[in-house]
């Protein structure tokens, strides 16, 4: 949940298997091969990669309660996150899929064109008042495979006694960013620390930059992806920014901040936990900059949907149905975005839910107007994931002008 990616090593192997025949889609035929499609209903087996506490904890009780409204008994299994896809994989080819299946948003579209999943429609179940974007993440070719209960998305962190010494406010727009950052930037503190890795965390915290300019990952070589570009090269090469952003992650980042290396950074609601264990750090939370004043800010969507995967046992199947339903309830949406600093996915919901939390006013705000990663291209969001990052860590480095670099990297 923390970070939006999944291991290259699992994509890598979707991929492979996508460009076999698609014999996943008998994953779903018959009653035979054991696993959940055979045996009584009266037990569904779940699968997702909450395999940490607190996380675990909470969605194993969340999870079980919903099995009791649904009159049934659960039997979880937690994965690493970066071995779920394996899994769901070869528990597809071996017919022994879970009934319950939770998978990081930008993996579902991927999961769903092997025929593995069951639409929502088939119960019922449509998304409305959900967030469009995360509605956008959970279709595939027109039809909902999945129910997200929470997102999340990344905004500006900043540390309100540095900022109040420097006698700055928190910057609104680009040009207000590169002026407060490099005041900001003084001895061994940065103005603002981000993530710039090569893998998709990198292109996650480059996305809202990219697309609140206008930029599209159907082509990265546009005038609009190249200025925001130049904003991340401007804010490196004049020294507001480390240039070991070049290998940090998200969790990185927040230890520069934690640490007083940095007085401003991109990151996400669940940095809350670690920043609170300091009680002398005074933090507060706004949107990510826009391209000019008055545009509106353009975040990706990050967390995880449930579906109901084929199995061939339809009892199963609708019972399994009603708890993703369950999961999705208004007040099931609030308890978990509460305990696991995360953000429901209903609109209605929004404001409310940030009036009990000052800090989580700065991400809800750009809910409305935040787009799936998989929404334009689907299937093939990894493709653009990896130009994009390919750019960006050209650019950075000095071996290509942003033009040039984005240019190389969309014809690569």
């Amino acid at each position: 949940m923390t970070a939006p990616i999944s291991s290259r090593r699992a994509r890598a192997l979707l991929a492979s298997v996508l460009a076999l025949p698609l014999a996943l889609t008998a994953c779903g035929g018959g009653s035979g091969g054991g696993g959940s499609s055979s045996g009584d209903s009266s037990t569904l087996r779940v699968l997702d990669y909450y395999n940490n506490d607190p996380g675990k904890t909470v969605w194993q009780k969340t999870i079980e309660g919903c099995g009791q409204q649904a009159g049934v008994k659960i039997q979880r299994e937690a994965v690493p996150g970066a071995s779920l896809i394996q899994k769901v994989l070869q528990q597809a080819s071996s017919k022994t899929l879970p009934d319950l299946l939770m998978l990081d948003n930008p993996d579902l579209q991927q999961i769903a064109q092997t025929g593995a999943l069951t639409p929502l429609d088939t119960f019922g179940i449509n998304a409305d008042g959900f967030a469009k974007g995360v509605v956008d993440a959970s279709t595939y070719q027109g039809k909902l495979f999945g129910l997200q209960p929470n997102t999340n998305t990344i905004a500006l962190f900043y540390n309100k006694d540095v900022l109040a010494k420097a006698g700055v406010t928190p910057p609104n727009t680009w040009d207000e960013l590169r002026t407060t950052a490099k005041k900001l930037t003084s001895g061994g503190r940065y103005g603002l620390a981000f993530a710039a890795p090569a893998n998709y965390e990198g292109t996650w915290q480059f996305l809202p930059f990219m697309w609140s300019n206008g930029g599209d990952e159907k082509n990265i070589a546009t005038p609009e992806t190249e200025q925001a570009l130049q904003l991340w090269v401007d804010l490196m090469s004049g020294g507001s920014v480390s240039k070991s952003a070049l290998n940090w992650t998200q969790a990185d980042v927040n230890d520069q901040f934690k640490a007083g290396k940095a007085a401003m950074m991109v990151n996400g609601p669940w940095q809350f936990p670690t920043l609170d264990v300091d009680k002398n750090l005074h933090y507060a939370v706004v949107k990510i900059p826009a391209p000019v004043a008055g545009k509106p800010v353009v975040a990706p969507l990050g967390g995880e949907t449930w579906t109901v995967p084929q199995t061939g046992n339809k009892d199963k199947q609708a019972k399994a149905a009603k708890i993703v339903q369950c999961l999705n309830s208004d007040q099931t949406q609030l308890s978990l975005a509460q305990q696991n600093q995360t953000i429901p996915t209903k609109t209605a919901l929004l404001a409310n839910f940030a009036s009990s939390n000052p800090n989580m006013k700065g991400f809800t705000d750009q809910i409305p107007t935040a787009r799936s990663r998989t929404g334009e291209l689907g299937p093939d969001w990894p493709k653009a994931a990896t130009k994009i990052y390919t750019a960006y860590q050209a650019a950075l480095t000095g071996q290509a002008p942003p033009a040039k670099a984005l240019e190389q990297a969309q014809n690569g």
